[in-house]
């Protein structure tokens, strides 16, 4: 390749990187936020994946009469072309493909992730067993996707951090399935919980899971101090988002989380990563 096709490459790559970056600023300010606490160094490889995984997300959930079974499948083979050449003309995968590629991120992993979208193709009832491999792949490996770019290819680090990140990826999947109760049980018919009934989230089915969920917590953190620094405080800030968005919905009866989806509002969204910087720069994490 010559000079000038390496120049028009770099510059395909820009729009691919500034592509993924606008799929989380418009798509999850939350997320968007926390990213750009991470070190510049890691910041654009975390936006393309994210960009990835919205995209197939999107087409589960959103792309209403569409054939999404089509849409999906042939966006996993765009996926996977995309790694094989080390390119593609869609922006985003042509961004996701450069961080696999440049992290070694294992293909299993996104295998793993396509099974738990193409799950939510059409209403299951959910098995404990069912349940654990959706959130295997809807969460936790994509968790293992980031951590892979977080150690900067240092396996035996990988190794060390990995149950913790898949901890903190459940915990956050299973909030995430308490506070879109309402679009997921009311509106596309999934419920995700195996203890749960036909009859819908009981109070008790709610006291249960959150406890769950405050153990998975717990366990995490000891994985987010050890991180490298380059990531830490970025995923504590999300962290702690998340911990604030359970504090949210244990508050919350069973009706109003079929009636709403819980938010938390701009202004304490602020003040939790104030709150944030504030630990991390005084090192009391």
């Amino acid at each position: 390749m010559n000079n000038q096709a390496q120049e028009n490459k770099s510059l395909f790559d820009e729009l691919s990187n500034a592509a993924s970056l606008n799929v989380t600023k418009i798509y999850s300010t939350s997320f968007y936020k926390s990213v750009s606490t991470l070190d510049s160094s890691i910041q654009g490889d975390i936006h393309a994946i994210y960009g990835m995984v919205r995209f197939a997300d999107e087409i589960v959930d959103s792309f209403h009469g569409f054939s999404k079974s089509e849409l999906l499948a042939e966006f996993k083979a765009d996926t996977y072309k995309a790694i094989e050449r080390g390119i593609s003309l869609n922006a985003v995968l042509n961004s996701f493909q450069a961080t696999v590629r440049k992290h070694q991120i294992d293909l299993t992993l996104i295998e793993k992730f396509f099974n738990s979208m193409e799950m939510d193709l059409n209403p299951i009832e959910y098995t404990q067993e069912l349940y654990e491999e959706y959130i295997l792949g809807s969460a936790e490996v994509v968790g293992l996707m980031c951590l892979k770019v977080f150690v900067h290819g240092d396996e035996d680090e990988y190794q060390r951090l990995k149950p913790f990140a898949m901890k903190l990826g459940s915990a956050f999947q299973k909030i995430n399935f308490l506070r879109d109760l309402k679009d997921d049980w009311g509106d596309l018919g999934r419920l995700y919980f195996p203890l749960v009934g036909k009859e819908g989230l009981t109070l008790e089915n709610k006291l249960a899971i959150e406890k769950e969920i405050e153990a998975e917590f717990l366990e995490a953190y000891e994985g987010v101090l050890l991180l490298p620094k380059s990531a830490r405080f970025g995923v504590y800030v999300a962290y702690t988002y998340y911990y604030n968005l359970l504090k949210k919905i244990k508050s919350k009866t069973v009706k109003d989380l079929m009636s709403q989806r819980v938010r938390i509002p701009n202004a304490s969204k602020y003040m939790l990563y104030l709150k944030s910087y504030l630990k991390h720069s005084f090192n009391l994490l």
